[in-house]
Order: C-alpha cells, then sequence, then structure tokens
C-alpha cells in the first residue's frame, strides 16, 4: 500500500463507516482498517429517538441521503424492506426477583412501560448490526473510502508528520501512512493497546459482567391490556432484578438479542465464564423470563466481557483520536452508546472540518476530549444510581425519570428548533440540574430506609419538575407512559413556546398517523 491517506480509521462498524463518509464529503482521503469481514455479529443495537435526531442531523449537514430512511422505522421498511431491523417504540421495564417465584405479569407496580414514539411509522429502530454496519461500509466505499478487511493491526509509529500503521492482510504484512488516525474499534481497542494507554473506571459505576448472544425462537409475551402505550416487546425489554439486568431487542429476520449485564457479585453467583450453562442457570433463577426462551437456541456464540465498564485515560494526540465507542464503555442500560457516538462524530468531524490543518488543532482536539469525557461521566453516574436501586423498583423508576424526562426535553427542544434549551447531554452543564443530580446519586451510596426512599423519590421529581414534558411520575399512569401530544402542550411554556408552536412541531414531526 504505497498510497498516503489524509485520514485512516481504525474498524468499518457503524462509526468508522460514518465518520469515513463525512471525511469523504470534505474531500479528504480515507481508509478504513477492518480486522474482521462484513457481515459480522456485533451488539450496540438499540436506537433512540435522541440518536436519530443527530444522525438525521449528520445527514442534512453532509448529504447523506440514502442514510436519512434509517433515522425511523417507516422509512427503513419503505426504502431497505431487506436490510434487517428490529421496530423500537419506547423502553420496557419489568422487576423480578433473582432467585424467587414469577410475579403477576399484570402487576403495574413492577412495571415501567415508557413510549418513545406514538406510532410505529416514527418509531426508533434496533439496528441489526451484522447488516446495518455492512451496509454502512459499501456506502463509505461508494463514497471513495478505500476498505480493507481482514486487517490485523499491530503496530502504530507516530511521526512528525503523521502515522504508519502495520499489520497484515489475507496473510501478507502490510503497512498503511496517514495524516492522521481515528480509532473506531470499540472499548480497549488498537489506540488503547497500541499507546498503552492506562483503564479507568467509569464515574458512579459498580464492577459490572455481561454475557449475551443471539437467538431464534425466543417467545413473545405481549401484555393482554387495551390501556398499554405501546406493544411492550416491540421496545428495548429490560428484566431487571438486584443487581442486575436482562435485554431483549427483537429483530424482523428472526433473530433476537438478548443478555446479561450484572454486578461482580452477581455475576460470580451465576458464573457467568461458564458462558450457555451460565445462561440457562440464570433463566432458571428467574421463571418470568425462562418461558420466554423455552424453545430458543442461540444462533452465535455466547461472548462473556469479564469488565464492561471502561475508560481510557486519554483520548486524543496531536495524530490521533478516538471516536467515543473506542474511549468509553459505560453499559447497555438505557442506550447511551449511540447518542454518545454520533455527538462525537458530529464534533469531531466538525474539528477536521473547521481546524485541519491549522494551529487550532491541537486545542480543538484536547476540547472535543474534555467534552466527551463530561458526557461519559454523566451517563456513567446516573447507570450506577440505577444498578444501585435495582432490588427497589420504585426508587429505580424515579431515577430513570432523570434520565427520560432529560433525553425527551432535549429531543423536543431540538424538534422546536430550540436546542440551546438543552444544549448537552443529560443536561450536564446545566449546573443546577448536575449539581443536584449528583448529590442524589451520592446518597444513594448508602443504605436506603423506607423514609429515605420517599424522600429520594420525592426529591428526583422535584427536580425534574422544570423539564418534564412526559408527566413522569404521575401516579394515575399506573408506571405506564405513553407519548401524549396533550402532554407536550400543557407544557409548552417549559420550552418557551406558544402551544401552536408545539403543535406545528408536533404536525412537522409526522405525531399523527395518516
Amino acid at each position: 500500500m504505497s498510497r498516503r491517506y489524509d485520514i485512516a480509521i481504525a474498524g468499518s462498524g457503524f462509526g468508522g463507516s460514518l465518520t469515513a463518509m463525512i471525511l469523504r464529503r470534505m474531500g479528504l482521503s480515507v481508509v478504513l482498517l477492518e480486522r474482521n469481514r462484513h457481515p459480522r455479529f456485533a451488539i450496540g443495537e438499540s436506537s433512540t429517538p435522541l440518536t436519530n435526531l443527530i444522525l438525521e442531523r449528520l445527514c442534512r449537514q453532509y448529504d447523506l441521503e440514502r442514510l436519512t430512511p434509517l433515522c425511523k422505522w417507516g422509512s427503513w421498511q419503505a426504502t431497505y424492506p431487506h436490510l434487517a431491523c428490529g421496530l423500537k417504540r419506547g423502553f420496557s421495564f419489568f422487576h423480578h426477583s433473582l432467585g424467587g417465584p414469577a410475579h403477576d405479569p399484570a402487576d403495574r407496580e413492577r412495571h415501567l412501560l415508557v413510549a418513545a414514539s406514538p406510532h410505529d411509522r416514527i418509531g426508533d429502530t434496533h439496528w441489526y448490526r451484522g447488516s446495518f454496519d455492512h451496509f454502512l461500509a459499501q456506502e463509505a466505499v461508494s463514497f471513495g473510502a478505500d476498505l480493507y478487511e481482514d486487517f490485523a493491526l499491530s503496530t502504530l509509529q507516530l511521526t512528525d508528520s503523521g502515522v504508519a500503521i502495520g499489520g497484515s492482510c489475507n496473510g501478507e504484512q502490510r503497512k498503511v501512512e496517514a495524516g492522521f488516525i481515528i480509532d473506531a474499534t470499540g472499548p480497549r481497542g488498537f489506540l488503547h493497546q497500541a499507546l498503552q494507554l492506562e483503564e479507568m473506571a467509569p464515574v458512579g459505576m459498580p464492577s459490572t459482567q455481561a454475557l449475551y448472544s443471539h437467538f431464534r425462537g425466543v417467545e413473545r409475551r405481549p401484555l393482554a391490556d387495551d390501556a398499554v402505550p405501546y406493544p411492550v416487546e416491540d421496545a428495548a425489554v429490560h428484566h431487571v432484578f438486584e443487581g442486575g439486568w436482562i435485554w431483549v431487542l427483537h429483530f424482523n429476520n428472526g433473530i433476537t438479542s438478548a443478555g446479561v449485564a450484572a454486578s461482580a457479585a452477581v455475576a460470580e453467583r451465576l458464573k457467568l465464564t461458564d458462558g450457555e450453562a451460565a445462561w440457562m442457570r440464570m433463566l432458571n433463577e428467574l421463571p418470568g423470563v425462562r418461558a420466554q426462551f423455552t424453545g430458543a437456541s442461540p444462533v452465535e456464540r455466547f461472548v462473556h466481557m469479564p469488565r464492561v465498564g471502561f475508560r481510557s485515560s486519554r483520548m486524543v494526540g496531536s495524530r490521533w483520536a478516538m471516536l467515543p465507542s473506542a474511549a468509553g464503555f459505560v453499559d447497555p442500560l438505557l442506550s447511551t452508546g449511540f447518542p454518545l457516538t454520533l455527538l462525537g462524530i458530529e464534533r469531531l468531524t466538525g474539528i477536521i472540518r473547521q481546524d485541519w490543518g491549522t494551529s487550532h488543532f491541537d486545542e480543538a482536539l484536547h476540547n472535543y476530549a474534555a467534552e466527551t469525557g463530561e458526557e461519559f461521566t454523566a451517563a456513567s453516574q446516573l447507570i450506577g444510581a440505577l444498578y444501585r436501586s435495582m432490588g427497589n423498583f420504585r426508587l429505580f423508576a424515579a431515577i430513570s425519570f432523570l434520565y427520560f424526562a432529560a433525553v425527551s426535553y432535549a429531543e423536543t427542544a431540538c424538534r422546536m428548533q430550540n436546542p440551546s434549551l438543552a444544549s448537552s447531554f443529560l443536561l450536564h452543564t446545566d449546573t443546577d440540574f448536575a449539581t443536584a443530580c449528583k448529590r442524589l446519586f451520592e446518597e444513594l451510596h448508602h443504605a436506603v430506609n423506607p423514609a429515605d426512599e420517599e424522600r429520594l423519590i420525592g426529591e428526583a421529581m422535584k427536580l425534574i419538575e422544570p423539564i418534564n414534558l412526559g408527566g413522569f411520575g404521575n401516579s394515575q399512569r399506573q408506571n405506564w407512559y405513553p407519548v401524549d401530544a396533550e402532554d407536550l402542550l400543557q407544557n409548552a411554556h417549559k420550552l418557551h413556546a406558544s402551544q401552536p408552536e408545539v403543535a406545528a412541531m408536533l404536525e412537522r414531526s409526522g405525531f399523527w398517523e395518516t
């Protein structure tokens, strides 16, 4: 490979390939170096409204018109029906007792259903990463990026003028030279290893492990209630128990993604290192979940992650940068990985567009790392608090409302074309909100008695009141929260808007199904 590239990207998953497309739109030469071959098994699959709003924004800014249909279930199905995905209408949580009896599935005190869209057409999606990443890699190639698969990266040399990357491709030793390298290989990936960087634990998170695979034959178990805000299995399904949780994501090709993330103590009890045997052992302790998997069989090997949480001690250098997905990972809970990565792609490519080749470039990179680090911390503190409250579902629900209120407010502000109302992920730059959240999370480190529980729930409800557009915490909803136009209209003042302005936004957004 005698050609020298402007930018080399390690990894051609969705983040690497999307970054390559944007850089090609800027006229830069790009090479993607992929250690595997598409299509390949990967998880990190569940999008959110915020994810899709950022992706839409990138598509508009960089004329990625073939990617725009992927931002909604309806347009995806109309444009790419052959490209597997799943319908995600919201977040479904069900509480269980590990090792205890199955609970009444109609007991709404053990439910939390939070809708993300009013109907399927504008619903979110689960990305079947084997097909999705393959599609994006092909798109990157069509934009003029070079893609080398089966490229095992092994060495990195930083020079005054760029980088030299060594490895083997199809059994032959290769070297690639570029002016800059972006790491999109995921946690503990290429740059973290090649530069021998220190690993740090995400702030506020317990030590956790994970075990996961893809399955066929997983049964859907709908709730027989006409008042349900959406079909509960057309969602990111969470089965929560003290110290851990199981995810279940259904795709439209008959595949279901499922796995467990658990604290070190629970992981040791279940012996997650045993793979499939551990999975069956866990199901035997959760009869309410076991029935769903009675006829299921894995179609991929079980993957055990001995350490889920991860932060690299550095994210950028003068000739290199990591995407957020390579610089750190918190937990699959709440699907924060996609929006964090897309925000990072938007920020990093914007820096390259504006400051590439200038004296401001290094400073801008360090600002990118600092802002991304603050977003990681906001996410890890919140998710850590949720782990500490998993044994107390009322408290868990109240803490989760901090997330749902913050992101739904940010999403609505964006749709109102007033993003400055919520200009940071989870409102982490809002000093009052962030400080109060941190204080609340710190209190959860201590034993919570019934009096503490009521006080902490009350504090969470008071904290979200100025940004609560979804009626979160309203006891009349009994833990089921639809996307309700009336909620948005009645809370128009929180968006510094009039009711007619909110109604116009709902019309633009396709809120009412035609």
